[in-house]
């Protein structure tokens, strides 16, 4: 078995699988909550997007919103300003552009005011059952480095190298179990490597 499939073998068995670590009901829903994500836990985005959606949930009741009254509603979120600009933005180009309806193609995802990459990959898989590719974030950023699963530093370049390594029926489970390793194991800061059960490939765990 090749290490890569190793490592994510060993980390199922640890961690199980999918979780949506971000509360939905809608993809519209799950739009806003992955703009808010951006540099804020999901435990602050599931607070505030839970009394949020009791007053609004739909692109075409935050299109009607100034953006003053949206950054209320999101000002314990990190970066709230521009996030509120995004999300009436965002909102009225789905109302334009896309008769109200969240897009399901990564293509037009990615045209929506607030939404790259990233976060399109996480729409595509958790609001549409389709997968299309890796989202990569801090954690599965940090973690492919530390494994040696890519030396890139830009996070698509990381995503291409993840994509290579593993076959697709991997790709849903990637960014999910880098995600819960990261928070639990695998810290930015003062990581626990001796606990750690795929230290054995850890590149950074030899060179400490």
């Amino acid at each position: 078995m090749r290490k890569s499939e190793a490592i994510m073998d060993e980390l199922i068995k640890l961690y199980g699988g999918l979780d949506n670590f971000l509360e939905f009901n809608t993809p519209f829903e799950l739009v806003i909550a992955v703009m808010l994500s951006a540099q804020c836990t999901d435990e602050r985005v599931n607070k505030v997007t839970k009394e949020m959606y009791k007053k609004v949930n739909t692109p075409k009741g935050f299109a009607k919103m100034k953006v003053e009254d949206i950054e209320k509603m999101i000002s314990s979120i990190s970066y709230y300003h521009t996030k509120a600009k995004h999300i009436k933005e965002c909102s009225t180009q789905i109302m334009e552009n896309y008769g109200g309806q969240v897009p399901n193609n990564m293509k037009d995802l990615m045209t929506l005011s607030g939404i790259g990459r990233k976060s399109a990959n996480v729409i595509m898989l958790e609001a549409f059952n389709d997968c299309q590719g890796i989202a990569v974030d801090t954690h599965v950023f940090r973690i492919s480095k530390r494994l040696g699963l890519s030396d890139k530093n830009e996070p698509q370049k990381v995503e291409q190298d993840l994509l290579k390594l593993y076959p697709k029926k991997y790709w849903p489970l990637v960014n999910h179990i880098l995600i819960s390793h990261g928070r639990n194991v695998c810290k930015a800061q003062s990581p626990d490597c001796k606990n750690c059960t795929i230290s054995q490939y850890c590149k950074f765990y030899k060179n400490d």
